[in-house]
Parts: C-alpha cells; sequence; structure tokens
C-alpha cells in the first residue's frame, strides 16, 4: 500500500490550488505538454478506454481559432494564455481496445452499440480531464477548465479530420497571475452532499 502523500503536495494539487484565468507571460514548453500527458494518461478509465484526444493550442493562430469558438469572456483568456487545449473524445475509441485491453474482447462490448460508445466516451475523457488538471498542477503548472463554447465550431476547427471525435471541453494552462485571484469560492462540509450507508 502507497503511503499518503504529504502536506505540500496535497496542498498544491488540491487545498491552495486554484484556477486561473489570468497567467504570467511565460511560455509552456512542449517537454512540459508531454510530461503532463505522460502523467495523464496513467490515470484509470473504464477498460482502459483513453478516449480522450487533445489539441494543444500554442500558436496565436490556433488559440486565435479556438477562441471564435468560445463566449466573449472565454476568448480573451484563450487568446491570453500561453496555452489552450481541446479535450475531444473519440467514440470510436473501441477500435484502439485489443491493444489497450488485450486481456479481453472489450472491443466486442461496444461493437455496434453508437449510443453506449457516446456515454463511455463522455465519462471516460471526462475522467481524463480531470488527471490532465491534476497532472498539471503535479508539474507546477496552474489550469483554467472552462465550458462555454460552441462544440460544432470546435469539431469543425480542430477535429474535421477526424469525424468521430467531439469536443468535451477546453481549457487553458501557464503558470496563474495571483495577484488576480479572487478569495476561494465556497466549498461544502462532507455532510451537505454526502452520505454513508
Amino acid at each position: 500500500m502507497a503511503a499518503p502523500l504529504d502536506d505540500a503536495a496535497l496542498d498544491q494539487l488540491f487545498r491552495t490550488a486554484r484556477t486561473f484565468n489570468h497567467y504570467r507571460d511565460e511560455p509552456v514548453g512542449e517537454d512540459t505538454l508531454r510530461a503532463i500527458w505522460d502523467l495523464m494518461k496513467m490515470g484509470p478509465t473504464s477498460a482502459n478506454q483513453l478516449p480522450a484526444r487533445l489539441v494543444w493550442c500554442v500558436s496565436d493562430e490556433a488559440k486565435a481559432t479556438l477562441a471564435a469558438a468560445a463566449s466573449d469572456s472565454n476568448a480573451t483568456k484563450i487568446l491570453k494564455a500561453p496555452v489552450s487545449v481541446v479535450l475531444g473524445m473519440d467514440v470510436e475509441f473501441h477500435e484502439h481496445l485489443p491493444t489497450l485491453y488485450p486481456h479481453a474482447d472489450a472491443k466486442s462490448w461496444f461493437d455496434g452499440n453508437r449510443e453506449l460508445r457516446e456515454a463511455s466516451a463522455f465519462r471516460n475523457s471526462s475522467l481524463q480531464g480531470g488527471y490532465l488538471i491534476l497532472a498539471a498542477r503535479a508539474l507546477g503548472v496552474d489550469v483554467g477548465p472552462m465550458s462555454g463554447f460552441d462544440a460544432g465550431a470546435v469539431d469543425k476547427a480542430f477535429f474535421a479530420d477526424t469525424p468521430n471525435v467531439r469536443a468535451n471541453f477546453i481549457a487553458t494552462l501557464g503558470y496563474g497571475d495571483t495577484a488576480t485571484l479572487h478569495p476561494r469560492n465556497p466549498r461544502p462540509a462532507f455532510e451537505t452532499f454526502n452520505r454513508v450507508v
């Protein structure tokens, strides 16, 4: 059994970590993006489905294309962030299961059932999005996940050559500007949203 993480690690991942809308003018290198992927891909998904497909927008052109499909406030965040990422979900993820989950015929569970694939792709790519945030934080990178975009326009701009992939959510990444933070929003006590039965 692994030992619990120390308080400093728990703070960095959860307790003092924040969602950022503004970043310092400091680039996030491709080596860091690859390191985020190498961590997030290790997070558990059902039958190792790994349906997330990421497009890392680092060029001004790519960020402008993404911003054009976002709400006004999100567009500003995207344009100013060092990196923005589109996290898509592949509804044909099952085609990769013979490699990713070789000890069972998991592909057959999803053959001919698009509704099941879509539900599973959404659930598991969302999990991977959470792992993206935690991996980035573990590496000292701040993240600002967001909705507020035209999914059809994002799909057309970034997944036109892979029509089986659809946008789930987008996020900005960088090194957060702590001077712009507002006080932390409240979090409920255990008893508010939990039951032990």
